[in-house]
């Protein structure tokens, strides 16, 4: 027995028990996410059940349980018409339901209010659309929502015209109040100038807004009604509606087709209904644009220190000191990094360019605010650390025999690092920047204060000059699932939205990770086996 411990066997056995252990606790996560995350746009059908007490109510089956007591089973429906009851879903049990049919004719409305309408269509009313006789308000309600589709375009082009005159409108403003600022009097040709312009750009903005607003009001008009399942008559404006489908009277291969309109809706569109349908554009863009910048900053700086401490600088107290700190910044919570963020960049750094730069614009702020840039670089110095190791462990592991046959040669120690010990220690270096990326994409807590919001009015990126605004606000995956798992009144409904953008977020790491992943087997590839 004693020969069986001093083996070391038992230790084999534990490490590899609490691997194995570690190994099915991810891969219990990653399938429930994948097992929530992938079926949410899958069209479910809706059933009517007619109850023993005479109530009809539509609905898609959500789940069964045991009731409250063992008293019998009961079912979750999800009822939609948020608007007409008040709620999204009712428990119903299942001894009071009499009988469960599911007609074809039900249908589906995905709304930009107010949630999903489950009920039956009834009629068209659309001005200047002419029914032909005997034409069934199914097809009625696709002509009229395909006109309303194009009265949209014409609304969003008014709508960018808009945006470009407001654009235009503020930096006659900015430059107005630079003047001023400098000392230009009222009688200034220049101030005169600007204040032309600007009455210019505000007849023609005034103009569009009163044709924007009669072109709304027009859309408005066309409406459809609808009915209940206990019978309610329902008026819905066609602007509201975002999709029809009867889920019930599809095949396979029509909610195949559902289903990758709603994934294409959910990569390139924009949230609504409080984040909680809808697309997570901007989610993915701030996500995968915060990282970017974030290793922008984070590889250089980490392994510019690494090479330092390795090469350049003398053993001794000092560095000793400085590799512990490095390793215990690693260790500390990330939302005393979130906080040093808000006080050194955003009070600090930020404030001292709005008083060189933006002094007219005080005190309304600039850079003095969160945004992505600074969020950006708190991530950056909460991952620096763990490149900075993973490079010093790279540097440390290379033979010495490797850098004086350098030096024997002729070589420089510049020449040496920069041709010998960086390509060799390559690998190493890009798997601290995979594991910096993928703790960055997944932290949240120092993005609440630094520049995270809940619904960000524009990207970062545009076609405004000077097209990439670090100053602005911006969304993210992981914040965005905070948001609506916990703090949405409605938690209930924002759980398919919680699975959704869990899965997206998890398959963005890997497809970042898996870049880097091929980045550095071919690095290894060519600088550790071909070279020598």
């Amino acid at each position: 027995m004693k020969k069986f411990w001093r083996t070391g066997e038992p230790c084999v056995w534990f490490t590899g028990a609490a691997l194995s252990l570690t190994l099915l606790i991810a891969a219990t996560l990653v399938a429930v996410v994948l097992v929530n995350g992938l079926g949410v746009f899958w069209p479910s059908r809706v059933a009517l059940l007619e109850l023993t007490d005479g109530g009809r109510l539509l609905g898609e089956v959500m789940r069964y349980e045991e009731r409250p007591g063992g008293a019998g089973e009961r079912l979750q429906l999800k009822i939609g018409n948020r608007d007409l009851y008040g709620l999204d879903f009712r428990w119903v049990n299942a001894d009071e339901v009499a009988r469960k049919t599911y007609p074809e004719d039900v249908v589906v409305l995905e709304r930009t209010e107010h949630g999903n309408f489950h009920g039956f269509l009834r009629a068209v009313r659309a001005p200047g659309l002419d029914a032909a006789p005997g034409e069934p308000p199914l097809e009625a309600f696709r002509r009229a929502h395909a006109l309303v589709a194009e009265r949209r375009q014409d609304i969003a082009a008014l709508g960018a015209r808009l945006s470009g005159l407001n654009s235009q409108l503020e930096r006659l403003r900015l430059r107005l109040l630079k003047l001023e600022y400098r000392g230009a009097g009222p009688e200034d040709p220049a101030i005169l100038d600007i204040k032309r312009q600007r009455t210019i750009l505000k007849d023609d903005f005034e103009q569009l807004v009163v044709r924007q607003s009669q072109m709304i009001a027009a859309l408005r008009e066309i409406r459809a009604e609808f009915e209940d399942a206990g019978g309610r008559a329902k008026e819905i404006a066609l602007a509201e509606v975002v999709r029809l489908y009867q889920p019930n009277a599809m095949g396979v291969a029509a909610k195949a087709w559902f289903y990758l309109g709603k994934l294409k809706e959910l990569l390139l569109a924009e949230p609504r209904e409080a984040n909680t349908e809808g697309g997570l554009f901007p989610a993915i863009f701030g996500t995968v644009m915060l990282v970017f910048l974030m290793t922008l900053v984070t590889f250089p700086m980490g392994v510019i220190a690494a090479v330092y401490l390795r090469e350049y600088a003398k053993e001794g107290l000092l560095v000793r000191i400085v590799r512990i700190a490095v390793n215990n910044l690693a260790g500390i919570p990330s939302i005393v990094y979130g906080i040093f963020g808000l006080g050194f960049f955003v009070y600090g750094v930020g404030g001292a360019i709005d008083q060189l730069f933006f002094p007219e614009r005080l005190p309304t702020p600039t850079f003095g605010t969160g945004g992505i840039l600074w969020a950006s670089l708190t991530l950056a110095l909460l991952t620096v650390p763990v490149v900075i190791v993973a490079t010093d462990e790279a540097l440390g592991a290379i033979p010495g025999g490797v850098r004086e046959g350098s030096l024997a040669l002729g070589s420089t120690k510049f020449q040496t690092l920069m041709r010998i010990l960086l390509p060799m220690a390559s690998p190493g270096i890009m798997t601290g920047l995979i594991l910096a990326m993928a703790r960055a994409a997944g932290e949240v807590a120092p993005l609440m204060i630094t520049g995270v919001v809940k619904l960000a009015p524009a990207l970062p990126l545009d076609g405004t000059f000077p097209y990439f605004h670090l100053d602005r606000k911006f969304m993210h995956l992981g914040f965005h699932i905070y948001d609506i798992g916990f703090q949405s009144p409605n938690v209930e409904a924002a759980k398919p939205m919680v699975f959704v953008t869990t899965l997206l977020l998890v398959l963005i790491v890997l497809a970042m990770s898996s870049v880097a992943i091929r980045l550095r087997n071919k690095m290894k590839k060519r600088y550790t086996y071909s070279t020598f």
